[in-house]
């Protein structure tokens, strides 16, 4: 179910150009309604076409006013149930409510490297280079293999 903005609680990030859900949406969905003459209100966010929605979760996520849900669908979240994630500084801890009251909560870390510090090639070297190659980028080095295999 694509995502969609509680206005009562969106703030458009304190009055920044970009909020945190716009610069996060990989699908470029989440807009601003700056002066409210779009119907959202001034300063509210919101998605500009639930259709096209990934469902990714990403604008939930980073939110830092958690106005953001996403209506789960009936066979993860049937009847009444909720998921609701809440993002600190390191972590994001998924409350999961069930429909007999059963509250689970898991915690994750947000990343496991510093922002800007992963390594593109898992630290192999690029490859041949030939476009014309069966070997796809890394390889065979990343399969741990002198020579790719062939038939």
């Amino acid at each position: 179910m694509p995502s969609f903005v509680i206005v009562e609680k969106c703030d458009g990030c304190k009055g920044q150009d970009k909020t945190a859900c716009m610069y996060i949406c990989p699908n470029d969905l989440m807009l601003l309604d700056k002066d409210g003459s779009l119907g959202y209100g001034e300063m509210k966010a919101f998605n500009r076409d639930p259709a096209m929605c990934w469902e990714c979760y990403n604008c939930v996520k980073i939110c830092p006013q958690q106005a953001i849900d996403v209506r789960g669908y009936a066979d993860f979240v049937p009847m009444g149930a909720s998921c609701v994630p809440l993002r600190g500084s390191d972590n994001i801890m998924w409350t999961v409510k069930f429909r007999d009251g059963a509250v689970k909560r898991f915690k994750f870390p947000i990343r496991t490297t510093g922002e800007g510090a992963a390594a593109p090639l898992g630290g192999f070297d690029e490859g041949s280079g030939d476009i014309n190659s069966i070997d796809l980028m890394t390889e065979p080095a990343s399969t741990g293999q002198d020579k790719t295999p062939t038939l």
